[in-house]
């Protein structure tokens, strides 16, 4: 039987060397690797200023931290997506508001976003997440949190590197978080990064990360313990000099299945508007019958396939308890047809092959 993992870490000498070199130099914690990171990261996306968390969910809390969440503020962000989004609000004290998603794009609807600004009382902000790598339609969103003076946090754990109308996502809010997990289109085992063209934020943020000091043992505000360390700086640094290349692969194994998938009437594929470059952090299809049996036949072959998300976050028993019963129908119905398929560059052709042969199988013996 066939091995081939959904996702899967591209690592090379060039990573080991850079942590060994680290390891030599016997300082461990947050230094220099991690200064340059943040340097090359926001001229990578096209900020001024960039900070490095220990975590993509920190990045998130940090960020919301600094932008002034508080108590009972309200953040509209979508149901479908991974729950960080959502329990970072509700760390800050915050109350997440979910708006039902674009059934093509899986992102942020505007217009239906409008409707809940139009209505909805103590609005701080928005968080769009650029879900699977395909950016959100950030020309609209931003117009709305223009429109009706609210932050725009753009949620990018998933989307490095993609680009809504020739500007990279990360560059368009008032600020940007990614995540560096293993599984995302680049890494540091664990990390995250902040991104921002605002050095008053980017100054709270620093100091928020470091249990609210400028300077060493004298502390301004409560802060926390979310630095990256100069190990995560060193892989990040390598890594990102291949973003690019990772990020083409991907593309291009996407377009492979799109030419072998396209003639099966129960699966949608892929949506690419026309505003979005995107980096397919997941190969997501809409299956339409049979999506379980699709998914165990499979997995039954060796063929790692996942499920993101099966349940929407307004259904997680935890926010159900915290929140007012609600409906998204869209959401809903999403997490009952979507479908990841293996996309990551270490793919060899014949994985490809594999891949789209178990997929077509299925349907013709269906």
């Amino acid at each position: 039987m066939v091995n081939i993992p959904l996702s899967k870490p591209c690592l090379g000498e060039e990573e080991k060397q850079a942590v060994n070199k680290v390891l030599e130099s016997g300082f461990l914690a947050q230094g220099e690797n991690v200064k340059k990171f943040e340097e090359e990261f926001a001229h990578y996306i096209g900020v001024k200023e960039a900070i490095a968390t220990s975590s993509g969910t920190t990045a998130l809390f940090v960020a919301l931290k600094a932008l002034g969440v508080k108590e009972k503020d309200r953040v509209v962000t979508t149901p479908f997506t991974f729950v960080a989004t959502a329990s970072s609000i509700l760390q800050c004290g915050g109350v997440p508001v979910f708006c039902d998603v674009d059934e093509r794009t899986f992102n942020l609807d505007p217009e239906k976003l409008e409707d809940i600004l139009k209505t909805e009382k103590n609005v701080k902000g928005v968080i769009a997440v650029h879900l699977y790598g395909l950016p959100c339609n950030l020309a609209e969103i931003t117009f709305l949190t223009k429109k009706y003076n609210l932050f725009l946090l753009e949620d990018c754990a998933q989307a490095h590197g993609a680009k809504c109308q020739d500007k990279k996502v990360g560059s368009w809010g008032d600020m940007g978080a990614f995540s560096f997990y293993p599984t995302k289109n680049m890494t540091t085992g664990e990390g995250g990064m902040i991104t921002t063209n605002d050095s008053l934020l980017a100054e709270k943020c620093r100091m928020l990360i470091n249990h609210g000091s400028r300077k060493r043992y004298y502390h301004e505000m409560m802060g926390y313990n979310f630095r990256l360390t100069d190990i995560g700086g060193a892989l990040g640094r390598v890594q990102l000099t291949k973003l690019e290349k990772f990020n083409e692969k991907r593309r291009q194994n996407a377009a492979f299945y799109n030419r072998e998938l396209s003639f099966l009437s129960p699966v949608d594929l892929p949506y690419l508007p026309p505003y979005a470059l995107p980096v397919f952090h997941q190969y997501t299809l809409k299956v339409k019958e049979e999506r379980d049996a699709l998914l165990q036949f499979l997995r039954n072959r060796g063929i790692g396939c996942e499920i993101y998300y099966p349940l929407p976050l307004h259904r997680q028993p935890f926010l159900q308890d915290l929140l007012p019963a609600s409906s998204f129908p869209v959401a809903e119905n999403l997490s009952r047809e979507v479908l990841s398929l293996p996309v990551h560059p270490q793919l060899t052709e014949e994985d490809l092959h594999t891949v789209a042969e178990g997929v077509r199988e299925f349907f013709l013996n269906y």
